[in-house]
């Protein structure tokens, strides 16, 4: 196996997992029973199957908040349809979301401390001096960015896709714009974030915690 996809697939094992499933699953058993049986078993089966869910992941020993958060996410669009008596309220919370995760990029490439580094942080707990560094961030601001034009554009057709009722279609956009191209877009801003710490011939984590000075080696895996 070459180096670099053993790489991305030792980075990105624990992104994968199950949470595939956990995301598209409900909001597909939602559309295909709505169409056929209507509203109310379409909201009646996605939450059995979150509960199911659920509960499988917490006998399979993951954290009982991860095993429960996809129930809530999915009581929650269960609530929304009940409010607004239509079906396409069950895709809001992740317009929503998306929404959110867009203002969040916008606000931290404003301020100079790029999403994608606080993103990195909170995964690998590197020093958080390390990622603005003048000859590291630049990576972190640009990937932010690609992150940005992405979260636009998908909240945009989505948007439109709420806007005139075309819940068939939201559904699949919503589902296949969530954790498959988000995996897709990890793949990305790995790729690139490791190919521009390189260039930017910044310092290696070891470097940084060091103290050593230019000329540096650089960051050569890990991003």
């Amino acid at each position: 196996m070459p180096s670099k996809l053993r790489e991305l697939l030792d980075e990105f094992r624990s992104v994968l997992g199950s949470r595939l499933l956990d995301v598209i699953l409900p909001p597909v058993v939602f559309l295909m029973v709505n169409g056929v049986w209507g509203l109310t078993a379409a909201m009646t089966s996605a939450l059995l199957l979150a509960l199911f869910m659920g509960v499988v992941n917490w006998r399979s020993g993951k954290p009982l908040g991860y095993a429960l958060g996809g129930a809530g996410s999915v009581v929650l669009a269960i609530g929304l349809v009940w409010v607004l008596g239509r079906a396409e309220g069950y895709f809001l919370p992740g317009l929503v979301s998306g929404a959110l995760t867009l203002v969040l990029c916008l606000v931290s490439l404003v301020f100079r401390q790029p999403l994608t580094a606080w993103s990195s942080y909170l995964a690998r707990r590197w020093p958080l001096g390390w990622y603005w560094h003048d000859r590291v961030r630049p990576a972190y601001s640009e990937t932010t960015l690609l992150w940005t034009l992405f979260f636009a554009f998908r909240l945009a057709w989505q948007v439109m896709l709420y806007r005139s009722s075309q819940t068939q279609t939201l559904s699949w956009v919503q589902t296949l714009t969530g954790w498959p191209a988000i995996i897709v877009l990890l793949v990305v801003t790995y790729l690139y974030g490791t190919w521009r710490l390189r260039k930017l011939s910044g310092p290696s984590l070891d470097e940084f915690r060091s103290g050593r000075p230019a000329p540096w080696h650089g960051q050569q895996r890990g991003f």
